[in-house]
């Protein structure tokens, strides 16, 4: 297992190959926080009932191997042309990366983070309380400078932000249940959706992940993160004109073409069809504006954030694929089917998204069997120069040059 300049570091071997750092400065140029390199193991989980070690394998010694592709189509096997990740996105002194499902760059080449307010987490309100003096927003130029910060107060737990062609930032508060539209100073513009309040209304959202911009400025809206494998929640795409007027929705529970499980992350391509992460199906949807299916892809893996740079390359973050397993070999992570893609290795795999080709990969350096929920980029993007960059659900935001 391969860590990305290490300048103080101290650690301590769990499970099988599994390594927590203690002690952590992965670059003078990033923030991670205590988590970033935990593959999340943490000390506590470690020990069994009353004290004892649970069994270990021996690092590369685990008795099952990833094959070269999954039951669903992801290959394992494809080059990887980027160098390991460096921790990236020097925050104030102090603050740390909390969670994070979101990196974006804009139309000026400068990038967009979102985190959930230094806070470890998902959902539920980790902008609230004492975190409500925190600022989750951050805009930085690509060699990771600072340029501002904003949000505190304003949003109860945000997911993903994206950009639109005229620098307007939406924000999608799963927390809240709210989409907002911003200014790149913070003032908003428009809000979609009730405050607190979860609902299947034509204005109402039930946890909101991401939001893509059409050309013409309609606003499209994947609803909802609630209710993973369960028949609870919303499972749509909302459709609004510029002015946030309701034209139109579609989707329902399900894992037949146009249905959905957790819609995670959108984005669209030079022709302006929508790509949809339906993160739960363990697939990609592909739809025309008006809602009509064209494609599902399940090469690319397990969707958990999602990028098209204007040349029609596809970045795709796998997060989350697993089975039941943990790296002591027992069945100890929940065993609800939540984030099953069996044989699917964590990583970011790049491809074309006008014929669905997979090129590359850049796998998870955690070992498999992945020992928690989430590892490696949840959110993912590129700067103009074709360097890619992942924010992690674990705490860091990482840069991947070309070799």
């Amino acid at each position: 297992m391969r860590y990305p300049r290490l300048s103080v570091a101290v650690l301590t071997i769990v499970g099988i190959g599994a390594l927590v750092l203690a002690s952590v400065r992965l670059n003078a140029d990033g923030s991670p926080g205590p988590l970033a390199q935990s593959c999340g193991v943490t000390p506590a989980a470690t020990s069994g009932q009353a004290g004892r070690e649970l069994p270990q394998f021996p690092p590369g010694q685990y008795p099952v191997k990833l094959p070269p592709m999954s039951l669903l189509g992801a290959r394992n096997d494809l080059p990887n042309p980027y160098r390991p990740g460096v921790s990236w996105g020097r925050l104030p002194e102090g603050r740390k990366w909390g969670s994070s499902a979101s990196i974006t760059v804009a139309p000026d080449g400068k990038l967009w983070v979102v985190d959930r307010c230094g806070v470890s987490g998902a959902g539920g309100t980790t902008c609230g309380g004492a975190n409500a003096t925190v600022n989750p927003v951050f805009q930085f130029d690509p060699s990771g400078k600072l340029l501002k910060s904003f949000g505190a107060g304003m949003f109860v737990s945000p997911h993903k932000l994206s950009v639109d062609r005229e620098g307007n930032l939406w924000l999608a508060d799963n927390g809240g249940h709210q989409v907002f539209k911003m200014n790149q100073d913070g003032k908003v513009l428009l809000t979609l959706g009730k405050k607190g309040l979860a609902g299947a209304g034509n204005d109402e959202f039930d946890a909101p992940t991401d939001v893509a911009i059409a050309p013409n400025g309609d606003i499209f809206v994947s609803d909802g993160h609630t209710g993973g494998g369960t028949a609870a929640g919303n499972a749509r795409i909302m459709k609004f004109g510029k002015d946030g007027k309701f034209i139109k929705t579609w989707g329902r529970k399900g894992m037949g073409p146009g249905e959905f499980d957790v819609v995670h992350t959108l984005a669209f391509d030079s022709r302006g069809r929508l790509f949809v992460g339906d993160r739960q199906n363990n697939r990609i949807q592909i739809f025309d504006q008006d809602g009509k299916w064209i494609a599902q892809w399940f090469q690319f893996g397990r969707p958990s954030g999602m990028y098209i740079d204007k040349n029609d390359v596809i970045y795709v973050a796998d997060s989350e694929s697993r089975d039941g397993r943990t790296n002591t070999g027992q069945f100890a992570l929940p065993r609800t089917g939540y984030s099953y893609n069996l044989g699917a290795q964590r990583g970011i795999r790049i491809g074309s998204a006008r014929d669905g080709s997979v090129r590359y990969f850049i796998p998870d350096p955690c070992p498999y069997p992945y020992a928690g929920g989430s590892s490696l980029a949840e959110g993912i993007t590129t700067d103009f120069e074709g360097n890619v960059y992942g924010a992690d659900f674990l705490g860091d935001v990482r840069k991947f040059v070309k070799k």
